[in-house]
């Protein structure tokens, strides 16, 4: 069987070689991830509600109204498509309430601004964020 030469000269990584390298770097990614416990279970609509509003809060065009699907185990997911890139959340009813965000751009955005947003959106008691 023949190999490709690009596979031949590819390298995988695997999670302990260290950070991993970037393979473009003239093209800007920022990612966050913003979780929190509310008070309550949030459904669909305070999801479709909620992803459209971050596109304004991170200055990113909404290109769709977002998705939505229920897990009858756990609780709701969401996702938007924003022109540079997008932003997916999925809700725990079970075994407690608890969200995670995943905000993923090609365009800078101010991440204070986002989990703050989030904290007052759904009156979070708990909230962290991470950026990578």
């Amino acid at each position: 069987m023949r190999v490709s030469p690009f596979l031949e000269s590819s390298r995988v990584f695997g999670p302990t070689d260290g950070p991993m390298p970037d393979l473009a770097p003239s093209i800007l990614r920022q990612r966050l991830v913003i979780e929190g416990r509310p008070p309550r279970p949030i459904g669909a609509e305070s999801i479709i509600d909620y992803l459209t509003a971050l596109g304004d809060v991170c200055g990113m065009t909404v290109l769709t109204t977002p998705t939505t699907h229920q897990s009858e185990l756990y609780g709701w997911a969401g996702w938007v498509h924003w022109e540079t890139s997008g932003a997916h959340f999925y809700a725990w009813d079970q075994p407690e309430p608890f969200f995670s965000v995943d905000i993923y751009t090609c365009k800078a955005f101010d991440p204070a601004a986002a989990i703050a947003f989030t904290q007052q959106r759904f009156d979070a008691t708990h909230i962290v964020g991470k950026e990578f």
